[in-house]
């Protein structure tokens, strides 16, 4: 069924997100703050653009956000200009940004003071997953909102889970960033320790990665760890932006996350080598920065 939405952000995710739902028949008001943006979206795609959130978001059933941080969320939802402000009775919020799991609660009791309804609904799959069409969506709020978005999201969309009460998609989204981290870490000593005792690092991946040791990182970023090159995927900003939002919830609720801690260090010195955008594999880069090879005696 066609559905009136808004989509709310149009970066990196966001800009092939709302595509997908355009293209799937549904009418689709954008906003971005920089409107160079949105006025492109709309010559790629058709759909409407808004100046405001609020414009977007009004008389949509439902309406999407994939912005940057906590901030971001609360400047496109709250106040005069904010979408919460534009939406109808009924319709549904559903916030795809990585936030934290205490603002999800936050907008998610405003929105039912409001008389609508919302959902914290951060996603995994980077940027090839929003342009193909096959993120993976992890799930929280209002369980009747999720009835409502999830032939919707269906477009993007390789694996939806509704995991319950608010904030449960942000906590969700923490453990697969803790995953993340800690994997890509064991890959990048590996190929670092490949490499110092002279093997041949693709035979060797190629040996074990349909053994246990296989995981979606070695499949997918071995070849270009080992080139050095790092110019696509995940950013290591936006990694550690997510980092601090998992070293805090775990702060307030008394995880012990020694190895989490551990690699958002590395990941801050890959930052002072001038790495800030390079992808997350790029953890091999500050172990070979100063790697002298011990010659044979």
């Amino acid at each position: 069924m066609t559905k009136k939405l808004a989509f709310i952000g149009l970066g990196v995710m966001g800009y092939p997100m709302a595509g997908h739902l355009q293209k799937a028949g549904h009418r689709v008001t954008v906003y971005n703050r920089t409107t160079d943006k949105a006025e492109m979206w709309c010559r790629e795609y058709g759909g409407d653009m808004a100046a405001t959130p609020c414009d977007a978001a009004r008389d949509a059933d439902i309406v999407f956000a994939c912005v940057g941080n906590d901030d971001d969320v609360r400047s496109v939802t709250l106040g005069k200009e904010g979408a919460f402000a534009g939406m109808k009775q009924g319709s549904a919020f559903v916030d795809h940004t990585t936030a934290s799991a205490s603002l999800a609660r936050e907008l998610q009791q405003l929105a039912t003071d409001g008389g609508k309804l919302f959902l914290d609904a951060p996603v995994s799959g980077g940027q090839a997953g929003a342009e193909n069409g096959a993120l993976t969506i992890m799930i929280g709020g209002d369980a009747a909102a999720f009835e409502t978005a999830e032939p919707v999201m269906d477009c993007y969309a390789h694996k939806m889970k509704y995991l319950g009460v608010a904030g449960s998609g942000q906590i969700a989204k923490m453990a697969n960033q803790v995953c993340i981290a800690g994997v890509v870490q064991g890959l990048a000593e590996a190929l670092h320790f490949l490499q110092a005792a002279d093997m041949d690092g693709a035979e060797v991946i190629e040996a074990i990665s349909k053994g246990a040791a296989q995981s979606w990182q070695m499949e997918n970023r071995y070849e270009a760890m080992l080139k050095g090159e790092f110019d696509f995927g995940f950013a290591v900003d936006w990694m550690r932006k997510d980092l601090a939002i998992v070293l805090e919830e775990a702060r307030h609720n008394g995880a012990s996350l020694p190895l989490t801690a551990l690699v958002d260090q590395f990941y801050a010195e890959v930052q002072d080598m001038g790495g800030g955008r390079w992808d997350t594999s790029s953890l091999i880069a500050r172990l070979n920065r100063n790697r002298q090879p011990e010659k044979s005696k």
